[in-house]
Protein backbone atom coordinates (compact mmCIF):
# COMPACT_ATOMS: atom_id res chain seq x y z
CA UNK A 1 0.00 0.00 0.00
CA UNK A 2 2.84 2.39 1.13
CA UNK A 3 4.58 1.57 -2.66
CA UNK A 4 1.11 2.29 -4.13
CA UNK A 5 1.08 5.67 -2.49
CA UNK A 6 4.17 6.69 -3.63
CA UNK A 7 3.54 5.84 -7.25
CA UNK A 8 0.44 7.95 -7.14
CA UNK A 9 2.23 10.81 -5.55
CA UNK A 10 5.10 9.93 -8.43
CA UNK A 11 2.46 10.56 -11.07
CA UNK A 12 0.44 13.36 -9.63
CA UNK A 13 4.05 14.86 -9.17
CA UNK A 14 4.05 14.71 -13.05
CA UNK A 15 1.12 15.47 -14.31
CA UNK A 16 1.72 18.96 -12.19
CA UNK A 17 5.24 19.48 -13.72
CA UNK A 18 3.95 18.96 -17.47
CA UNK A 19 0.77 21.30 -16.32
CA UNK A 20 3.23 23.91 -15.28
CA UNK A 21 5.54 23.18 -18.38
CA UNK A 22 2.57 24.34 -20.61
CA UNK A 23 1.68 27.76 -18.53
CA UNK A 24 3.26 30.87 -19.78
CA UNK A 25 4.25 32.56 -16.29
CA UNK A 26 3.78 36.03 -16.13
CA UNK A 27 5.48 38.66 -13.72
CA UNK A 28 2.87 41.68 -13.12
CA UNK A 29 1.42 44.55 -10.87
CA UNK A 30 -1.78 44.10 -10.17
CA UNK A 31 -3.11 47.18 -9.81
CA UNK A 32 -1.26 49.61 -12.14
CA UNK A 33 -3.48 50.52 -14.98
CA UNK A 34 -3.28 51.46 -18.14
CA UNK A 35 0.12 48.60 -17.75
CA UNK A 36 -2.02 45.96 -16.00
CA UNK A 37 -4.77 44.69 -13.19
CA UNK A 38 -6.42 41.42 -12.25
CA UNK A 39 -9.30 41.81 -14.30
CA UNK A 40 -6.70 41.36 -17.64
CA UNK A 41 -7.50 45.17 -18.34
CA UNK A 42 -4.02 46.93 -18.79
CA UNK A 43 -2.27 46.71 -22.13
CA UNK A 44 0.36 44.61 -20.43
CA UNK A 45 -2.22 41.49 -20.03
CA UNK A 46 -3.32 41.84 -23.36
CA UNK A 47 -0.11 41.34 -25.09
CA UNK A 48 0.41 38.43 -22.84
CA UNK A 49 -3.00 37.07 -24.40
CA UNK A 50 -1.40 37.47 -27.45
CA UNK A 51 1.78 35.80 -26.81
CA UNK A 52 0.09 32.53 -24.62
CA UNK A 53 -2.16 31.93 -27.72
CA UNK A 54 0.59 31.90 -30.11
CA UNK A 55 2.64 29.80 -27.95
CA UNK A 56 -0.12 27.55 -26.92
CA UNK A 57 0.39 27.85 -23.51
CA UNK A 58 -2.40 29.15 -20.76
CA UNK A 59 -1.53 32.56 -19.10
CA UNK A 60 -0.67 32.54 -15.38
CA UNK A 61 0.29 35.56 -13.46
CA UNK A 62 2.25 35.94 -10.26
CA UNK A 63 1.53 39.45 -8.79
CA UNK A 64 3.87 41.90 -7.55
CA UNK A 65 3.84 45.58 -7.49
CA UNK A 66 5.92 47.45 -9.36
CA UNK A 67 6.42 50.64 -7.33
CA UNK A 68 7.09 50.91 -3.56
CA UNK A 69 10.43 50.62 -2.20
CA UNK A 70 12.62 49.36 -4.50
CA UNK A 71 10.55 49.99 -7.64
CA UNK A 72 10.54 48.06 -10.84
CA UNK A 73 14.45 46.75 -9.39
CA UNK A 74 12.50 45.09 -6.24
CA UNK A 75 9.84 44.18 -8.60
CA UNK A 76 12.15 41.90 -10.71
CA UNK A 77 14.05 40.62 -7.34
CA UNK A 78 10.80 39.30 -5.86
CA UNK A 79 9.29 38.08 -8.78
CA UNK A 80 11.44 37.26 -12.11
CA UNK A 81 14.77 36.62 -10.67
CA UNK A 82 13.18 34.76 -7.71
CA UNK A 83 11.54 32.06 -10.37
CA UNK A 84 8.22 32.59 -9.57
CA UNK A 85 7.24 34.22 -12.66
CA UNK A 86 9.00 33.49 -16.19
CA UNK A 87 8.54 36.93 -18.41
CA UNK A 88 7.70 40.71 -17.81
CA UNK A 89 6.23 41.93 -20.83
CA UNK A 90 6.84 45.21 -21.03
CA UNK A 91 10.60 46.40 -20.22
CA UNK A 92 13.49 48.88 -21.30
CA UNK A 93 15.11 47.27 -24.52
CA UNK A 94 18.84 46.20 -23.57
CA UNK A 95 17.83 46.34 -19.73
CA UNK A 96 21.48 45.30 -17.93
CA UNK A 97 18.95 43.66 -15.33
CA UNK A 98 17.84 40.84 -17.73
CA UNK A 99 17.68 39.45 -21.19
CA UNK A 100 15.28 41.31 -23.23
CA UNK A 101 13.80 40.37 -26.20
CA UNK A 102 13.76 42.33 -29.63
CA UNK A 103 11.92 45.51 -29.06
CA UNK A 104 8.42 45.58 -30.13
CA UNK A 105 7.78 49.19 -29.72
CA UNK A 106 9.37 52.56 -28.75
CA UNK A 107 7.63 55.47 -27.16
CA UNK A 108 8.80 58.66 -25.29
CA UNK A 109 8.55 61.20 -22.22
CA UNK A 110 5.95 64.06 -23.40
CA UNK A 111 5.09 67.62 -22.70
CA UNK A 112 1.45 67.76 -21.48
CA UNK A 113 -0.30 71.47 -21.02
CA UNK A 114 -3.44 72.68 -22.00
CA UNK A 115 -4.21 73.03 -25.96
CA UNK A 116 -5.48 76.83 -24.89
CA UNK A 117 -1.88 77.49 -23.63
CA UNK A 118 -0.18 77.82 -27.29
CA UNK A 119 3.27 77.28 -24.84
CA UNK A 120 6.06 77.40 -27.55
CA UNK A 121 7.84 74.61 -25.72
CA UNK A 122 10.42 72.60 -28.16
CA UNK A 123 12.51 71.01 -25.86
CA UNK A 124 13.66 70.85 -22.34
CA UNK A 125 15.64 73.89 -23.48
CA UNK A 126 12.52 76.05 -24.40
CA UNK A 127 12.34 79.38 -22.90
CA UNK A 128 9.04 79.09 -21.49
CA UNK A 129 9.93 76.47 -18.95
CA UNK A 130 11.29 79.05 -17.07
CA UNK A 131 8.19 80.83 -16.72
CA UNK A 132 5.40 78.45 -16.08
CA UNK A 133 5.34 75.87 -13.05
CA UNK A 134 6.34 72.40 -13.98
CA UNK A 135 5.48 68.97 -12.87
CA UNK A 136 7.59 65.96 -13.54
CA UNK A 137 7.26 61.98 -12.49
CA UNK A 138 9.84 61.74 -9.96
CA UNK A 139 12.78 59.26 -10.75
CA UNK A 140 12.25 59.57 -14.47
CA UNK A 141 14.83 60.79 -16.89
CA UNK A 142 12.85 64.29 -16.93
CA UNK A 143 13.66 64.56 -13.12
CA UNK A 144 17.91 64.30 -14.38
CA UNK A 145 17.08 67.11 -17.45
CA UNK A 146 15.25 69.49 -14.84
CA UNK A 147 18.14 69.65 -12.75
CA UNK A 148 20.60 70.40 -15.24
CA UNK A 149 19.02 73.32 -16.13
CA UNK A 150 18.31 74.72 -12.41
CA UNK A 151 14.67 74.01 -13.19
CA UNK A 152 13.89 71.03 -10.43
CA UNK A 153 13.61 73.84 -7.02
CA UNK A 154 10.41 75.66 -8.78
CA UNK A 155 9.54 72.08 -10.30
CA UNK A 156 6.75 69.81 -8.25
CA UNK A 157 7.60 65.94 -8.33
CA UNK A 158 4.63 63.49 -8.75
CA UNK A 159 5.42 59.81 -7.18
CA UNK A 160 3.22 58.15 -9.28
CA UNK A 161 5.61 54.93 -10.33
CA UNK A 162 6.38 55.19 -5.92
CA UNK A 163 2.68 55.18 -4.64
CA UNK A 164 0.41 52.24 -4.73
CA UNK A 165 -2.89 52.71 -5.87
CA UNK A 166 -2.11 56.46 -7.49
CA UNK A 167 -3.17 56.72 -10.88
CA UNK A 168 -1.07 58.27 -13.62
CA UNK A 169 -4.24 60.10 -14.47
CA UNK A 170 -3.41 62.13 -11.65
CA UNK A 171 -0.68 63.79 -13.32
CA UNK A 172 -3.42 64.77 -15.88
CA UNK A 173 -5.84 66.06 -13.36
CA UNK A 174 -2.92 68.40 -12.10
CA UNK A 175 -3.01 69.99 -15.69
CA UNK A 176 -6.30 70.13 -15.59
CA UNK A 177 -6.88 72.32 -12.86
CA UNK A 178 -4.26 74.26 -12.89
CA UNK A 179 -1.57 73.12 -9.81
CA UNK A 180 0.90 72.43 -12.89
CA UNK A 181 1.43 73.97 -16.21
CA UNK A 182 3.16 71.98 -18.17
CA UNK A 183 3.88 68.22 -16.92
CA UNK A 184 6.42 65.97 -18.24
CA UNK A 185 5.70 62.05 -17.92
CA UNK A 186 5.78 59.04 -20.10
CA UNK A 187 3.63 58.88 -22.85
CA UNK A 188 2.55 55.12 -22.06
CA UNK A 189 1.36 56.00 -18.55
CA UNK A 190 -0.86 58.65 -19.27
CA UNK A 191 -1.92 57.78 -23.56
CA UNK A 192 -5.18 55.60 -22.22
CA UNK A 193 -6.86 58.45 -19.90
CA UNK A 194 -6.24 61.33 -22.06
CA UNK A 195 -9.87 60.78 -23.69
CA UNK A 196 -10.78 62.02 -20.43
CA UNK A 197 -9.09 65.14 -20.69
CA UNK A 198 -9.82 66.70 -24.59
CA UNK A 199 -8.67 70.04 -23.89
CA UNK A 200 -5.27 68.70 -23.09
CA UNK A 201 -2.34 68.71 -25.69
CA UNK A 202 1.04 66.52 -25.68
CA UNK A 203 4.10 67.18 -27.38
CA UNK A 204 7.02 64.54 -27.34
CA UNK A 205 9.88 65.66 -25.53
CA UNK A 206 13.20 64.99 -28.30
CA UNK A 207 16.30 63.74 -27.06
CA UNK A 208 18.33 66.91 -28.12
CA UNK A 209 19.45 70.09 -26.54
CA UNK A 210 21.11 73.11 -26.30
CA UNK A 211 24.23 72.27 -25.41
CA UNK A 212 26.46 69.21 -24.36
CA UNK A 213 25.57 65.39 -25.33
CA UNK A 214 21.64 64.35 -26.08
CA UNK A 215 19.49 63.60 -23.12
CA UNK A 216 17.22 60.16 -23.83
CA UNK A 217 13.65 60.37 -23.55
CA UNK A 218 12.95 57.83 -25.87
CA UNK A 219 13.26 54.12 -25.08
CA UNK A 220 12.99 51.06 -26.99
CA UNK A 221 10.47 48.79 -25.00
CA UNK A 222 10.89 44.80 -24.94
CA UNK A 223 9.68 41.65 -23.05
CA UNK A 224 12.15 40.35 -20.22
CA UNK A 225 13.01 37.19 -19.51
CA UNK A 226 15.76 35.72 -16.60
CA UNK A 227 19.57 36.30 -18.10
CA UNK A 228 20.45 32.50 -19.53
CA UNK A 229 16.85 31.89 -20.36
CA UNK A 230 17.60 32.02 -24.59
CA UNK A 231 15.10 29.33 -25.17
CA UNK A 232 12.14 31.31 -24.04
CA UNK A 233 13.80 34.39 -25.28
CA UNK A 234 13.89 33.38 -28.35
CA UNK A 235 10.64 31.78 -28.64
CA UNK A 236 9.16 35.47 -27.54
CA UNK A 237 11.11 36.91 -30.64
CA UNK A 238 9.19 34.83 -33.10
CA UNK A 239 6.34 36.03 -31.36
CA UNK A 240 7.06 39.50 -31.74
CA UNK A 241 7.97 39.11 -35.49
CA UNK A 242 5.11 37.19 -35.85
CA UNK A 243 2.46 38.71 -34.65
CA UNK A 244 3.86 42.21 -34.85
CA UNK A 245 0.82 44.09 -35.96
CA UNK A 246 -1.55 42.36 -33.17
CA UNK A 247 0.33 43.73 -30.75
CA UNK A 248 0.33 47.51 -32.11
CA UNK A 249 -2.95 46.84 -32.86
CA UNK A 250 -3.48 47.00 -28.99
CA UNK A 251 -0.72 49.80 -28.08
CA UNK A 252 -2.79 52.11 -30.27
CA UNK A 253 -6.02 50.41 -28.58
CA UNK A 254 -4.66 52.03 -25.35
CA UNK A 255 -3.39 55.42 -27.43
CA UNK A 256 0.34 54.59 -26.41
CA UNK A 257 1.69 56.83 -29.35
CA UNK A 258 4.41 54.52 -31.08
CA UNK A 259 7.87 55.51 -32.63
CA UNK A 260 10.35 53.60 -34.51
CA UNK A 261 11.57 50.72 -32.06
CA UNK A 262 15.46 50.43 -31.51
CA UNK A 263 15.75 47.52 -34.60
CA UNK A 264 13.61 49.56 -37.45
CA UNK A 265 14.35 52.25 -39.47
CA UNK A 266 12.29 55.62 -39.19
Amino acid sequence: MTRLRCLLALVLLLVATAARASDLRVCADPNYMPFSNRAGEGFENKIADIVGKALGEQVVYFWGSYRGNGGFSEFLSRTLDAGKCDVVINMPYGSEEELTTDPYYASSYVFVFKKGKNYDVENMDSVILHKVKIGFEEGTPPQDGLKIRDLIFDAEPFHVGDDEGVSPASMLEAVENGRVDIMITWEPAVGWFLKNYPNLRVLRVPNTRAMGSPEQYMFSMAMGVRKGNEALCGKLNRVIAAHKSDIQAVLEQYNVKLYPAANETP
